[in-house]
């Protein structure tokens, strides 16, 4: 048990404190708002306050977590153990910065809230980041920051006993598309064709031509493979289904098609499946859309359905999360960037939303992802070689850590077919190994 003074318990004091001891150090905490209770205490205990009283563990309350309201905050950095920090304490206090208000800025997407230069599909940019700015975004500064706090605790108080965090390793997989050519309808497999050869693509219509005449597999039917790839560590793997009206950007085989329910239906059988909230329904702003997909969904596989990942990414804080947790949304795996592999929110734990807007914890349960296979190709504009090197640090960074490895991929992606061609093998690669660590 830690006790841990501040002259006003607020709310934001109690969530990153909880988040910190409790979820990442995995130990107990008890507050205290009385001072002199907090003096005579001999258990570990930690000062987090603007005046030290003696030898305690003493960190300098930055004052961002006494706030109500979102407001412009000034970041300077702040120089220790050769890295880049922000919100500086005092030359008294354990670190010269304010771990618990730097946590807090970052979980919560702080910077997130206020105007930004976002991409065109409305979403905000890793180079808008604090962490970026700092040269930060690869590591889960969070868990980093814990773990310097637990050192100096042991230091003080070698009583405490720190518990050695397993590596856990969650594969995902979004299904946009569910065939390239198959069961698009009619109309829409019609229209394709003509296209094909009004564009003079005649290696497209002739392989789509062989699909639907049953003479080739189409190119986005890898699920066979992906059972082989998750074969013994199926518990590990969530599927993430589009369930969207067509539209420009969403064009998933319709949720009435009974090949596509089937797929639904086998793939629910082995795995975790969640729902994919459309483009369509972020544009939309309201939750109604979710829990019309959802309910979808839960109609096919006949469970309910607690999880999600937006399709594109899509976030806008608090809006997006405000309209999950209305559709009873639970657990959502949407955070990260879409440009850049990393840490969004500087950390690699599942942790609860805290709502700025209305300054109070939900029970809606956020697991940061930190690569996607997009990312590593289209926006990284990496070689499959090159895409491991940068997977593999992540994880490794995750593992130190002791904290919860997340990848988006495609069915599309592990074809090994076309612009994908080498991507299959980063995809084995990564999970042999995450498996690999998740089962030591």
């Amino acid at each position: 048990m830690i006790l841990f003074y501040s002259e006003e318990i607020t709310p934001r004091i109690e969530y990153i404190t909880q988040l910190i001891f409790h979820q990442i150090l995995q130990v107990e905490i008890t507050f205290t708002t009385n001072a002199a209770e907090f003096q005579k205490s001999e258990i570990p205990k930690i000062n987090y306050s603007n005046q030290k009283f003696a030898d305690e563990i003493f960190i300098k309350a930055h004052g961002l977590l006494a706030q109500k309201g979102i407001k412009p905050v000034e970041l300077q950095p702040v120089k220790f153990n050769t890295e880049t920090y922000f919100f500086e304490s005092s030359y008294d206090s354990v670190f010269p910065f304010d771990p618990f208000a730097a946590s807090f800025y970052l979980v919560t997407r702080y910077e997130e809230y206020f105007e930004a230069e976002i991409d065109k599909y409305g979403r905000f940019q890793s180079s808008n980041s604090i962490l970026s700015k700092f040269n930060l975004l690869k590591k889960p500064v969070v868990n980093i920051w814990a773990d310097l706090l637990a050192k100096e605790i042991n230091r003080k108080y070698p009583q405490i006993v720190f518990i050695k965090r397993r590596f856990k390793f969650i594969s995902t997989i979004d299904v946009d598309n569910a065939w390239a050519y198959l069961n698009k309808g009619f109309w829409r497999t019609k229209a394709a064709l003509v296209k094909s050869v009004l564009k003079g693509d005649i290696s497209e219509f002739s392989s789509r031509r062989k699909v639907l005449k049953g003479k080739e597999k189409d190119p986005y039917h890898t699920y066979d493979y992906l059972d082989s790839v998750f074969t013994a560590n199926e518990e590990k793997v969530k599927f993430f289904f589009l369930l969207g009206d067509y539209s420009e950007h969403d064009k998933n085989i319709s949720h009435k098609n009974s090949s596509f329910q089937k797929l639904i239906q086998q793939t629910a059988q082995k795995y975790d499946v969640g729902i994919h909230p459309s483009f369509a329904g972020f544009r939309h702003g309201c939750h109604g859309k979710v829990i019309r997909e959802n309910e979808r969904l839960e109609k096919i596989v006949g469970r309910k359905i607690s999880k999600s990942r937006q399709h594109y990414l899509n976030l806008k804080f608090p809006k997006t999360y405000q309209n999950l947790i209305k559709a009873g949304i639970t657990e959502d795996y949407t955070l990260g960037y879409p440009d850049q592999a990393g840490f969004r929110a500087g950390i690699c734990t599942p942790f609860n939303f805290y709502d700025l807007e209305n300054e109070e914890t939900t029970n809606l349960m956020v697991v940061p992802f930190q690569v996607m296979d997009g990312t590593l190709r289209n926006y990284q504009e990496l070689s499959p070689e090159d895409a491991f090197k940068e997977t593999e640090i992540l994880m490794r960074e995750v593992k130190k850590a002791g904290g919860t490895f997340v990848s988006i991929w495609h069915n599309e992606t592990v074809n090994d077919i076309g612009e994908w061609k080498g991507y299959r093998e980063v995809f084995e690669k990564m999970n042999q190994l995450g498996f690999q660590w998740a089962n030591e």
